[in-house]
């Protein structure tokens, strides 16, 4: 079997990952390897980073030929971790301790300064998958960091718009959305540090996007007051999506933190996105066509009165 390597789609104008031994990754058991007792999670802990087994990236992969100017390779050098969340099986991530939740929160600014150090880390990636219908194969809290030897493309496209609007208005995007959305209809919750709000065109019905009120680039610039305030917005609005239809909530949840290449973004300050699939209670948004065929997201939904639905939980 071949080894990863990144491959060049030139139609696009950007690398995907050609993972091969990532098939045989674990499926639904009965068998937790993050649970206590496991040979891979010994001793005592609240939340702790492993190595993926399974990484679609991996510090030794090895060179590859570069390819031609038509199908260029790359070597798939990255470093893809598993941050557990707590030791508990059946938690939810929502029914946390915020003392938890803010030791989870110092785990990703330690893990962000430490790979963000590293000299082929461009972009360390933070994520969350949930529930079977995103495709989670392993059901213990948990979310991954991708250490990625480039910029991600919708990471590179967030930070294009950025570094446009800030050239054409001399102010900074996020801070004239925020500011929008202080006072605006989509506003699900705020504290003294970050808001939650619906954005003004989500692409799923209960998107949310939470954002700092201030500027912060990074989870490195978070200091404690920032770690609490973070982590108990971030449980508000999970709990807020475990009540919405009675069950636990699927979604995706990604931050999106300033890159570590070297180069200054003042036009790019953190924010989290988090993408329910669920429309109703019965209904998931399921992308096809116009969603991947043609980047269009039709979002069947009024942004404003589902705000309304999150607040009045």
């Amino acid at each position: 079997m071949m080894s990863h390597e990144l491959r060049w789609n030139p139609v696009l104008g950007q690398w995907v990952v050609i993972a091969p031994k990532r098939h045989v990754r674990p499926v639904l058991s009965q068998t937790c390897p993050f649970c206590p007792g496991s040979e891979e999670v010994r001793g005592t802990w609240t939340v702790r980073s492993l190595a993926n087994r399974y990484p679609a990236f991996d510090e030794s992969a090895p060179p590859v030929s570069e390819g031609d100017e038509l199908y260029r390779k790359g070597r798939a050098i990255g470093r893809c971790e598993v941050l557990l969340e707590t030791p508990v099986h059946d938690k939810d991530l929502a029914d946390l301790s915020l003392e938890n939740l803010c030791e989870l929160v110092r785990l990703y600014r330690q893990r962000y300064l430490e790979l963000g150090k590293l000299p082929w880390v461009k972009y360390v990636f933070i994520f969350r998958n949930k529930g079977e219908v995103i495709g989670v194969t392993l059901t213990h809290p948990h979310g991954q960091l991708y250490a990625l030897p480039f910029v991600p493309p919708v990471a590179a496209q967030k930070l294009s718009e950025a570094k446009r609007y800030m050239e054409r208005t001399g102010r900074c995007l996020y801070c004239d959305v925020a500011d929008r959305e202080l006072d605006s209809d989509r506003l699900v919750s705020r504290n003294d540090s970050f808001l939650c709000f619906v954005p003004f065109a989500p692409r799923f019905a209960y998107e949310t996007m939470i954002r700092p009120v201030d500027l912060v680039a990074s989870v490195a610039d978070f200091d404690e007051k920032k770690v609490a305030d973070f982590s108990s917005i971030l449980k508000d609005i999970l709990s807020r999506y475990n009540r919405l239809f009675g069950f636990s909530l699927p979604y995706v949840l990604c931050i999106y933190n300033a890159p570590t290449d070297g180069s200054r973004y003042p036009h790019h300050h953190l924010h989290v996105e988090i993408m329910p699939r669920h429309r109703s209670r019965d209904q998931i948004k399921y992308l096809a066509g116009s969603e991947v065929g043609a980047g269009v997201y039709i979002n069947d939904s009024v942004p404003e009165e589902r705000a309304a639905e999150l607040r009045r939980l």
